[in-house]
C-alpha cells in the first residue's frame, strides 16, 4: 500500500528551481462499453419471478453436464457405475446416480416473501438480519428444476459455497429418508475468455522519427524503443467506491478534497504528477451519496409536515448530490469518469440498478453522451451491473450489492472466495431475485457470465483484497474487492498492461 504522504515526501518543501515545468498529458482512455444490463423503458411487472431461474438453468446446464460428464462418466462405486438423470425426481433410492439442477437453500433466518404477505397482507421491508444462517444446524440445502425438488446432505457440502441461484451437478446415492447423499459437486467453472482487445481495436503505434538522409544513431534506436507500445508504461485505471458525499457528515471532507487533488494531480511534486497522468480513467462503483442521517440535536419529530401532492420536500437534502456534482465538474476536464450506482444512490433499488440520471449533475451533464450517440461521453453514467472493455480488458464491476448478499448465506469471511466461486458459478447475482431485488426477466438472463472478464471488481467493500485466479483453459481473471472510501480512504489503481493493483491511502 502506498500512501499520499509517500508519494509526495518532501519535494513540496523545496525551493522553486526555476526551470520551465514540464507539460504532462493524461494518457488516453481506450473504452467501450457495453449495454448487457440495460433494461430500457418498456419495463413490465407482471411476469412471474420463476422465469429467471429456469433461463438461469437452461443457459449455464450444458457447461455443468459437460464437466460432470468428463469426471463422472464410467466411475464406480461399490461396484456400481455412475449414470445420469435427466431430471431431480427421476432419482431413484440406492442407485449411484448424478443430477444437474439449481440450488435453493431454506434458512429460517433468510426473508420469505409469501409468508410477508400471507401474515401482514402487505410487503414488508427488507431483512436487516446481518447474516441467514443460522448456528443450530437447521438450514437445508435443495436441489430443484423444473420437474421438482430434493433435500442435499452430505460433509462433502461443507467445502464449498453454496447460495440459492446457482447451478450445480452432485453425484451420490437418494437414502432411506428421501434425501441425495452427496459424494461429489461439480459447477460450471470459468466461462470462455475472449481475448484482449476483442471488441475494439488497440490503438496505433506512434511513428519513428524518420532517419531519411542522415546516418542512424544509438539515439535513434532508442526513440525507436521507447515508442514501440510494448515499451511504454501502462496506463493506470483509478477505482474508487463509497464516496458517500453527505450535508451533514463532513468528517473526511478534507480526504476528499485531497482525492480530488491527487486524481489532479494538484497535490504532488512533478515526478508523482508524471506518474498519475498515467491515470487515464477513473471508476466510481456505487455509494457516492451517503444514506441520510440526522444533524445534531435532530429528531425526527422535530420536523414539520409539509406535503404538497403527495411530496415531503422537507424529507430531501439536494447538498449530497450538489457535492457529487462540484467534484465530478472538477475533475471531467481532464480525465473521463464511468460512474455505477450504488444501494445509497438515487437510482432504483432491483438489480439490476439503471444509471443515474443525468439531470442529477447540472455542472457535469454537459460531459455526458447525447441520446442517440454512439460513442460515450466523458461522464458515462452507467449500470449497476457494468460491463465493459477498457484498454482491451473485458470488465466486469458492480456496486457491491450481490456480494454482500451472497455474504449472508455462508459461515465465512473470505469475500475474495465468493467473488471467485460466482465466476466459477458463471452467475454474477446468484441470489437475486431470492433476496437480492431483481426485475423479472422473461426472455433473457443478463446476470448469467456469457464471456469470462480478465478484470472483475466488487465495491463498496469493508476492505481491501484481490488475487488472481485461473480456469481450466487457461483463463486469468483478477478479482478486486474496492473498499468503501469513506470508511477506510483509500482507491485503487490497475496497471493497463498488467493489471496489477495498487492500493492507495489518503491520510490526513
Amino acid at each position: 500500500m502506498v500512501t499520499l504522504d509517500e508519494i509526495a515526501n518532501a519535494g513540496l518543501l523545496q525551493k522553486p528551481s526555476g526551470a520551465t515545468p514540464e507539460v504532462l498529458e493524461r494518457s488516453e482512455s481506450h473504452y467501450k462499453p457495453l449495454t448487457s444490463f440495460n433494461l430500457g423503458k418498456d419495463l413490465q411487472y407482471q411476469q412471474q419471478f420463476a422465469d429467471i431461474y429456469f433461463l438461469r438453468l437452461t443457459k449455464i446446464k450444458p457447461a455443468v453436464e459437460e464437466i460432470a460428464s468428463v469426471a463422472w462418466d464410467g466411475t464406480i462405486i461399490g461396484g456400481e457405475t455412475a449414470k445420469k438423470v435427466e431430471r431431480v425426481l427421476d432419482v431413484r433410492q440406492g442407485e449411484l446416480c448424478w443430477v444437474t439442477g439449481t440450488v435453493y437453500m431454506d434458512m429460517a433466518l433468510k426473508p420469505n416473501i409469501l409468508e410477508d404477505v400471507s401474515k401482514d397482507r402487505w410487503i414488508s421491508a427488507p431483512t436487516s438480519v446481518d447474516r441467514y444462517y443460522s448456528e443450530d444446524g437447521k438450514d437445508s440445502v435443495m436441489l430443484e428444476d423444473d420437474s421438482g425438488r430434493i433435500q442435499l446432505v452430505g460433509d462433502v457440502l461443507k467445502d464449498f459455497f453454496m447460495v440459492t441461484g446457482c447451478i450445480v451437478a452432485v453425484m451420490g446415492t437418494e437414502n432411506a429418508n428421501g434425501e441425495f447423499d452427496v459424494i461429489d459437486i461439480k459447477f460450471a467453472d470459468l466461462a470462455p475468455q475472449p481475448g484482449r482487445w476483442g471488441l475494439s481495436k488497440p490503438p496505433a503505434p506512434v511513428p519513428k522519427p524518420s532517419t531519411k538522409g542522415r546516418r542512424v544513431t544509438p539515439e535513434d534506436e532508442d526513440v525507436e524503443m521507447a515508442d514501440s507500445p510494448s515499451s511504454k508504461p501502462g496506463t493506470k485505471i483509478a477505482i474508487v467506491s463509497g464516496l458517500e458525499f453527505s450535508g451533514v457528515d463532513t468528517s473526511y471532507a478534507m480526504e476528499l478534497n485531497l482525492l480530488l487533488e491527487f486524481l489532479l494531480g494538484e497535490a504532488l511534486d512533478p515526478a508523482a504528477q508524471k506518474e498519475m497522468a498515467q491515470i487515464s480513467r477513473l471508476i466510481i462503483a456505487g455509494n457516492s451519496i451517503a444514506a441520510e442521517r440526522k444533524g445534531f440535536g435532530e429528531s425526527t419529530t422535530d420536523k414539520k409536515s409539509s406535503k404538497k401532492y403527495g411530496y415531503d420536500s422537507s424529507t430531501y437534502n439536494p447538498l449530497p448530490s450538489h457535492l457529487l456534482d462540484g467534484f465530478l465538474s472538477e475533475l471531467l476536464p481532464t480525465m473521463p469518469v464511468t460512474l455505477l450506482p450504488g444501494v445509497l444512490d438515487p437510482a432504483n433499488a432491483s438489480y439490476p440498478q439503471q444509471p443515474i440520471h443525468a439531470a442529477m449533475f447540472p455542472k457535469s451533464r454537459s460531459y455526458v453522451a447525447m441520446p442517440g450517440a454512439t460513442e460515450p461521453g466523458w461522464l458515462d453514467t452507467v449500470t449497476n451491473p457494468w460491463e465493459g472493455e477498457i484498454e482491451g480488458w473485458r470488465v466486469l464491476g458492480t456496486g457491491g450489492q450481490n456480494l454482500d448478499d451472497v455474504f449472508k448465506y455462508v459461515d465465512s469471511d473470505d469475500r475474495l472466495g465468493m467473488m471467485e466461486a460466482m465466476c466459477r458459478w458463471r452467475c454474477s447475482a446468484p441470489t437475486a431475485p431470492d433476496t437480492l431485488w431483481a426485475y423479472p426477466f422473461q426472455d433473457d438472463e443478463p446476470f448469467v457470465m456469457k464471456e469470462c472478464p480478465h478484470l472483475y471488481f466488487v465495491g463498496c467493500q469493508p476492505e481491501f483484497g484481490t488475487k488472481v485466479i485461473q480456469g481450466p483453459d487457461g483463463q486469468m481473471v483478477r478479482l478486486i474487492a474496492v473498499p468503501s472510501f469513506s470508511a477506510t480512504r483509500e482507491l485503487v489503481l490497475v496497471d493497463s498492461e498488467t493489471l496489477d493493483v495498487t492500493r492507495i491511502k489518503i491520510a490526513v
